[in-house]
């Protein structure tokens, strides 16, 4: 079902925005790997795998999306993985790191967790490390909201040098701020790329 959806989400961005750009797909390392990224807007997950493919990916969404059943059928068979981030227990990282270690999937999250927060968290880190894959720094640029698809602007993801983590690096404060300040370097050179006078204003804030 998976590849069903992906040629789905396809034609449906294709026909509405255009063809995307993807840059620098040569810096995608093989095998596995944590797909990272600042998240802009709902859809730009899609993108990413789109960007991404033929590579399958699993993903981390709130526990609220599931409670519709039929949704909740969706994503359970778009490798989507349920997270609960009131209370996140320990599935929350083993099993991401059970799909990247005994699968072909690679896992696509988001650092900062939500759309609307621009700080950094440390499940991402953790899980390349007990995986043992690289990060993959990647950014997104185009269109943040649904009706803005139809002006056509182009969407573009930008692929970064992958991240990776010595295996005798502590996860620390120290450590993880660290991998947190590479990320966000690799994120503002990959803006950068795309177009240097980029800067991210929040759909929702700005509407306040």
């Amino acid at each position: 079902m998976y590849s069903f959806l992906r040629v789905l989400a396809r034609v449906i961005l294709y026909t509405i925005n255009g063809k995307p750009k993807f840059k620098n797909k040569d810096r995608i390392p093989k095998g596995n790997y944590v797909l990272v990224a600042p998240h802009r807007t709902w859809f730009d997950p899609l993108y990413y795998a789109l960007a991404a493919s033929p590579k399958e990916f699993a993903f981390m969404a709130k526990k609220e999306l599931f409670k519709n059943p039929i949704l909740r059928y969706i994503l359970v068979h778009a490798n989507v993985l349920s997270v609960d981030r009131e209370n996140p227990g320990p599935s929350v990282i083993k099993e991401p790191v059970r799909i990247l270690q005994k699968s072909d999937k690679s896992l696509i999250i988001f650092p900062s967790g939500t759309r609307h927060s621009q700080s950094l968290k440390g499940g991402a880190t953790l899980i390349s490390k007990l995986s043992k894959t690289p990060l993959l720094p990647a950014t997104y640029q185009g269109p943040l909201t649904f009706k803005s698809l139809f002006s056509r602007k182009q969407s573009t993801i930008n692929f970064g040098e992958p991240i990776y983590i010595d295996k005798k690096l502590k996860l620390n404060e120290d450590g993880q701020s660290k991998i947190e300040q590479q990320m966000q370097d690799a994120f503002d050179k990959l803006d950068d790329e795309i177009d240097p006078n980029f800067k991210y204003v929040d759909p929702a804030k700005k509407e306040k």
